[in-house]
């Protein structure tokens, strides 16, 4: 039989096939991903082929084959260096939830995200919410964000998931689509999707008291068909986004803004960084791009993976935005 992977809790998977039932399964004896690391060799996401176990009171199936991937979001575990975890596969649209305050969302963590989401060629979207908890200067942190982001050609929505502002347009921007919600622990994922279907009714609490517990490491994603024609992937909170396996000379091409101008660059090979005549270092000086972006590129291409282990909450959001 074959089905998509909705849910994943570590050992058990719930895959649905196309008839719309649903099987509890477990991978079978030695499977593993070939060519991939990973802490979760199965994700929700996957298109999968499994058998009937029949032997034991309650009908499960094993996993025996795993069909090629789409694509996939994937991140370096914050515990296991050596080890990446996979946090969704075959996705159509990725909304990275982004809070200016309760919790700091950072600039370091946003680009980490988008550069992950642009190497796996995945449309990502950014998704303000708590829009009606602003004061006057987070609402100007919100707008510089939102500017910074649409110029490079992100697309940008305002939501409010408990107030239901914005809905409209994100629903007719997830229609037909298998979406994804992600974000750190308690930027409103799973009241979002609440409020996109509120037949769900999600427990929000138990996703933020397992990050509190720091189970961060692994993911405990499920996909929900909506109503108007969406499938969404929820993901718990994520702390940190480490990047995996780029080799230096590939990073700045996931930054669309430097791919558009690094040809102007003196060297072929300029990585941006030390190079004479640098056209990305002349429109950082002419504020045609984003410091907070450079920092951003600068960080990943050299690896300090220091700043997405502490995470959002070791830095303020002025240091951030400088």
């Amino acid at each position: 039989m074959t089905g998509v992977v909705y849910k994943s809790t570590g050992s058990w998977y719930t895959v649905k096939t196309q008839d719309n039932t649903f099987f509890d399964c477990r991978i079978k004896g030695k499977f593993r991903m070939k060519g991939i690391k990973s802490t979760n060799p199965i994700a929700v996401g996957d298109v999968v082929d499994f058998d009937i176990d029949e032997t034991s009171d309650a009908v499960t199936g094993s996993i025996h084959n795993i069909h090629d991937r789409k694509n996939y979001i994937v991140r370096k575990s914050v515990n296991l260096s050596k080890q990446t975890h996979i946090i969704a596969s075959n996705i159509d649209i990725v909304f990275l939830i982004v809070t200016i305050n309760n919790p700091i969302t950072t600039t370091s963590f946003i680009d980490r995200f988008l550069v992950t989401a642009e190497a796996y060629h995945i449309k990502a979207v950014l998704l303000f919410n708590k829009i009606d908890t602003f004061d006057e200067a987070m609402a100007d942190d919100q707008l510089y964000l939102q500017y910074i982001y649409t110029q490079i050609g992100y697309e940008c929505l305002r939501v409010s998931a408990t107030e239901a502002k914005g809905l409209d347009a994100l629903k007719a921007m997830m229609k037909g689509k298998v979406c994804m919600f992600s974000g750190h622990s308690g930027v409103g994922k799973s009241t979002l999707v609440n409020a996109l279907e509120p037949t769900l009714n999600l427990k929000t609490k138990q996703i933020s008291d397992l990050h509190q517990q720091g189970q961060h490491t692994t993911t405990f994603a499920e996909m929900f068909d909506l109503s108007f024609g969406s499938k969404i992937i929820d993901t718990p909170g994520i702390r940190g986004f480490g990047i995996v396996d780029m080799e230096k000379q590939e990073i700045k091409g996931y930054f669309p803004e430097f791919f558009e101008l690094e040809d102007q660059c003196k060297f072929n090979n300029c990585l941006h960084k030390d190079e004479p005549n640098c056209a990305i270092k002349k429109a950082l000086e002419e504020d045609k791009i984003a410091w907070s972006r450079y920092k951003s590129y600068l960080q990943i291409l050299e690896g300090d993976d220091e700043q997405y282990r502490n995470d959002m909450y070791a830095d303020g959001r002025n240091q951030d935005l400088e």
